[in-house]
């Protein structure tokens, strides 16, 4: 399958289809192009480098929805060990946009919640994009306060455009689901660490977002609309997407800087979609490094810090209200 390129990642694949038409020929035999392959390869680091240190807001929304970009299903698959799925809220039936279960990191038993996107078409209609119904989000509250009952830290990976708009969901409760988890999760007994791994959509995101580290990967984007939700409202016109992206203040370097998450985990040269290898590292260690800080802190305080953490985000200077 061919790589996919995004419209601003066209010098990278002219340099790297040439790459690939050198390397065929040397493959039958033509050995004097061998040199023109290590120029080309430099040009294609340094031109990467280039276009990934002048990404515009839009440019990182495209990033952040590389259909080649990690799930949560490929986090699970590489950086925890016997993972064991559940199903089911209880109530309703499950929800596969949803992913919850029990696994272990680096020998410590964890829980793991995730919103799941899909690879192609087939799978992300089975998936429903990421955008769960009541049931997932009452699933994964289910799972949650099992490892509230089980002294187990709780791990989620947020990727979705938002909570699924149709009617079925809002008949089901939509709004109340979420403003459920975002209650238990703020007194979850247990550690928890939160990491937007693509796209942190509005209440879908907070959803499965209220934890006691917030991480987000350089690359991600975090707000409460989409930009072309934003675009379609204040501008009235879908072509303002850029603008919409811009002014919303969804990327990481904007998010760190407003005090809403706590680290953000860099990804490797052109994207994560472009290193899974490196991405799956840096994952890693961020997990491992915030993981063994929190264990370490006495439960009672590890909530109220938790409380702490979410009344400052949105602080108003006095000084400015002029």
């Amino acid at each position: 399958m061919r790589k996919k390129y995004l419209s601003f990642e066209k010098p990278i694949e002219e340099i790297e289809r040439r790459i690939e038409q050198l390397e065929k020929a040397r493959k039958k035999g033509s050995s004097e192009v061998g040199g023109e392959i290590l120029k080309l390869k430099y040009q294609l680091i340094e031109k990467t480098k280039e276009i990934f240190s002048n990404l515009t807001a839009w440019q990182i929304v495209q990033i952040a929805r590389h259909p080649e970009r990690p799930h949560t299903q490929d986090y699970i698959n590489k950086i925890f060990d016997d993972f064991f799925e559940l199903h089911g809220d209880r109530i309703s039936g499950d929800d596969t946009s949803i992913i919850a279960g029990i696994g272990k990191f680096k020998g410590i038993t964890v829980t793991i919640v995730g919103h799941q996107k899909g690879k192609d078409t087939k799978e992300n209609i089975e998936r429903k994009f990421g955008m769960a119904h009541p049931e997932g989000y009452r699933k994964a509250r289910r799972v949650m306060k099992l490892a509230e009952k089980l002294h187990l830290p709780v791990i989620t990976f947020i990727d979705t455009p938002g909570a699924q708009p149709d009617i079925e969901a809002e008949e089901k409760g939509q709004a109340l689901t979420i403003a459920e988890n975002l209650l238990e999760m703020s007194l979850l007994k247990t550690p928890i660490i939160c990491i937007i791994i693509g796209e942190g959509g509005s209440g879908g995101a907070l959803a499965i977002g209220v934890g006691d580290r917030i991480l987000m990967q350089e690359f991600a984007i975090y707000s409460v609309i989409s930009p072309e939700g934003c675009a379609s409202i204040l501008w009235k016109n879908q072509n303002a997407v850029e603008d919409a992206a811009k002014s919303l203040k969804l990327t990481a370097k904007e998010i760190y800087q407003l005090g809403i998450i706590d680290e953000i985990i860099s990804e490797p040269i052109g994207g994560a979609h472009s290193n899974w290898d490196e991405t799956f590292k840096n994952m890693e260690g961020a997990i491992d490094k915030n993981l063994r800080e929190l264990k370490t802190i006495d439960i009672e305080d590890l909530v109220e810090l938790r409380y702490q953490k979410y009344r400052k985000i949105g602080a108003l200077d006095e000084k400015e209200k002029t």
